[in-house]
């Protein structure tokens, strides 16, 4: 029996087809196989058109079939993985009536804001777990006050996965971990939180069925399933954010578990079994995959936005012929620290760890006799990882303290240089692990669809390929600490608050 896995990411659409008895990958494939395009129209601004998803995903699967590897006939169940907080809107014929908002756009800042001011700090704190800040919610209601007439035209809003999901089987539902990163769910009372609704004017038949995220979410229509090679009537039974299913490929479900990525966007995500909050929603909590009204399963996450796309920037403004691994092997040849090169990578939007200030990237300390582009490699990847120390302490200061992390062997985690200055600045061991989002969503949909017995049977062949510990050195806590220092008074010149 087959499984397949759908992951709807910022860079491509990727597909991968699992045999359910081995848990293994038997094909995958990816479309485009250069990085998608973010459209941004202004400053801060970024936007996908949904309708281009859904041709990647076409022509992803289309490439995965034609490899002979396996029937598509044979394929069971469907499961998706999306990237999270965009905002999707079509009318009552299933039509997107504009581009996704996407999740690094940073338009809807004062929108969320202002609502966190009204409806209450400790209200949204107790209840949401999060300030509206930059979510779903508020772009909805930037779209509502600047796009009046589109706003009238919405039957339903959506994130991305709903949208692919609708595609699929024509059935528009949505789920309670789908809602909370959007900031639309009520942890206390356990449903679409009235204060949210109320406080922008939101009415209730815009808001999807609601289901939980290992269920049955629609059957693929006929249609469809012809033009995608598949069987009609296999059911979509899984839906998930992309950090949320990172955990879910990494067996981070119970509570004290923790995994990370460094893609696009760099997280650390980790399972709490109490609605923890930040009181400045520098961290955000959502219902993990696996949360219900009677046992509690918060997934709390730290987003970076400028990671994998600070070591593409360098890649394309210094080494545009050099592939990443070369890129890699060139940054180990210069000592911990670069000889002074400090970068900072917050040039893709508003972060929430910095209270939601937009103080762009930059490149400080360039000595112009000594610093050449290596130096400029090995300064990125430090950087990215000094990020990552810089938000693990917030987590920290709300008493999330991971004894170890669990991470894909992918994107940032292939470099040496950077494992080396993650492990050792935020002083915690990691574990790498072959993931990957669409195999996750895969077995996420054997989960949904009840071909596991639970979800520990999706996960008995998974082995861990090395754990890397701390050297207890310290060497970087010198070139952290003058990171920190220039970063703290940056954000204390910065007035602009998006």
């Amino acid at each position: 029996m087959l499984l397949l896995g759908i992951d709807i990411g910022t860079s491509s659409v990727k597909v991968s087809v699992v045999d359910a008895d081995t848990q293994q990958c038997i094909s995958s494939a990816q479309f485009p196989e250069t990085e998608a395009e973010i459209i941004s129209l202004q400053n801060g601004w970024a936007e996908q058109n949904p309708d281009t998803w859904w041709e990647y995903l076409h022509h992803a699967l289309m490439q995965a079939n034609v490899s002979g590897k396996y029937n598509p006939k044979d394929i069971a169940a469907i499961g998706i993985a999306y990237q999270m907080h965009g905002l999707v809107v079509v009318n009552k014929k299933q039509l997107s009536l504009r581009n996704s908002i996407i999740w690094c756009d940073s338009r809807a800042v004062s929108y969320g804001e202002k609502a966190f001011e009204t409806i209450g700090e400790e209200k949204c704190l107790s209840c949401l777990l999060n300030s509206p800040g930059n979510f779903t919610a508020s772009k909805l209601a930037w779209l509502k006050e600047n796009e009046p007439a589109t706003f009238k035209q919405i039957y339903k809003i959506m994130l991305p996965g709903d949208f692919i999901a609708m595609r699929l089987t024509g059935d528009i539902t949505t789920t309670p971990s789908a809602l909370s990163e959007g900031i639309l769910w009520d942890f206390e009372k356990d449903e679409i939180s009235k204060d949210v609704m109320r406080y922008f004017n939101f009415k209730s038949p815009i808001i999807p069925e609601v289901k939980d995220v290992f269920s049955t979410h629609g059957f693929l229509e006929e249609n469809v399933a012809k033009k995608l090679g598949l069987k009609q009537g296999i059911p979509v039974s899984y839906k998930a954010g992309d950090q949320l299913n990172n955990a879910l490929s990494l067996n981070v479900l119970q509570p004290g578990e923790v995994a990370a990525t460094a893609g696009t966007s760099g997280v650390i995500y980790a399972v709490a079994d109490d609605l923890v909050y930040d009181k400045a929603s520098r961290i955000n909590s959502f219902a993990h995959i696996n949360h219900t009204k009677n046992k509690k399963r918060i997934g709390v996450l730290l987003c970076i936005n400028g990671t994998g796309i600070m070591n593409s920037w360098v890649k394309k403004l210094t080494g545009t012929n050099k592939t990443y691994k070369e890129l890699n092997d060139e940054a180990s040849t210069i000592t911990a620290g670069s000889e002074g090169l400090l970068v900072f990578p917050f040039g893709n939007g508003a972060e929430r760890m910095l209270n939601n200030k937009l103080i762009g990237s930059s490149i400080s300390n360039i000595n112009l006799n000594k610093h050449t582009p290596a130096h400029i490699y090995r300064a990125a990847q430090e950087g990215i990882a000094y990020a990552f120390r810089y938000g693990l302490d917030i987590m920290r200061e709300n008493k999330i303290e991971p004894n170890i992390i669990r991470a894909g062997k992918a994107n940032m985690f292939l470099s040496d240089v950077f494992v080396d200055a993650f492990v050792n600045v935020c002083n915690v061991p990691v574990e790498l692990y072959e993931n990957d989002g669409s195999v996750g969503a895969a077995l996420g949909a054997g989960i949904g669809a009840n071909i596991f017995t639970d979800e520990k049977a999706a996960f008995k062949n998974m082995k861990r390929l090395k754990l890397i510990e701390p050297n207890g050195k310290h060497e970087y806590d010198l070139y952290y600490n003058r990171w920190k220092s220039i970063l703290q008074n940056e954000l204390h010149k910065s007035q602009i608050n998006f």
